[in-house]
């Protein structure tokens, strides 16, 4: 009688640890919660596309916002899984701070960036950067610098065009590239220094003029990377990353503008 007592026990407990596993049940989509750089907001919804036809399994969740932002967030313990950051070295330092494994660092493109307005007759995008210090031009938007690493290659280019001063008292700072795109889009500000990839997206591809701002004139945007040690499911949120560098996926990106990362 005692051990048919403790046979029934055994497979009680065998039965409970099936039911409790981490995966998920069958028929249940596994899904990765993404915090992502602002400038693809765009190409990362037609990414998600190409993952189901790879990974009919995997589901998105993704977050949208500053590089800098999601980095204290992740600092400080905010569930995500996989980040996708508008600069580089912010991935690289989460490695350092033990909260990511440098194996898992890569880089996936590198951005550029464009002036772009709606209103020729109150600035003519081919005048360039020098343009916005001209008086009829009343606001620009650019991303926060503190945050954003769109916003700071933005101050880097005027500054190398040699408008920083003149332009600065006109600057409208967005919460990420995105939103400064919508100021100039909204009609809260004359022109904006933003994402090439936003530009190129379907609801603005035809809305106003732009110029690429040359890329000598601010630091390489080398974006990058990394899945979190943090991820509940890190061999799915590896399989957005591979999704995301594969042929389907560097050909989404090079429509959005991106330049690909060399190697």
């Amino acid at each position: 009688m005692r051990r048919r007592g403790t046979a029934l026990a055994l497979l009680l407990a065998v039965l409970l640890l099936a039911g409790c596993g981490g995966g998920p049940a069958a028929g249940e989509r596994t899904v990765v919660r993404v915090a992502a750089a602002a400038d693809l907001t765009f190409a990362l919804a037609e990414l998600e596309e190409v993952l189901a036809e790879q990974h009919p399994e995997i589901e998105l969740a993704v977050t949208y916002g500053s590089s800098g932002t999601f980095l204290q967030q992740i600092s400080n313990g905010a569930p995500f899984d996989l980040y996708l950051s508008a600069d580089l070295a912010y991935p690289r330092r989460l490695v350092e701070d033990g909260l990511a494994d440098a194996d898992d660092v890569f880089p996936y493109a590198v951005g550029r960036l464009v002036l772009w307005s709606l209103d020729d007759t109150r600035f003519d995008v081919d005048t360039g950067l020098a343009g916005l210090a001209d008086d009829r031009v009343r606001q620009v938007a650019v991303a926060n610098p503190e945050h954003a690493p769109y916003g700071q290659a933005a101050l880097a280019a005027l500054a190398s065009a040699g408008v920083a001063d003149a332009v600065a008292p006109k600057l409208v700072l967005g919460e990420n590239v995105a939103q400064a795109a919508e100021f100039v889009q909204n009609g809260g500000a004359d022109a904006g220094v933003v994402a090439l990839s936003l530009v190129l997206s379907d609801p603005l591809r035809d809305v106003g003029r732009w110029v690429e701002v040359p890329v000598d004139s601010f630091p390489r945007l080398e974006q990058g990377g990394v899945v979190l040690a943090g991820a509940e499911d890190p061999a799915a949120a590896r399989s957005v990353r591979d999704t995301l560098l594969s042929a389907q996926g560097r050909a989404v990106l090079e429509r959005y503008g991106f330049a690909l990362p060399e190697g």
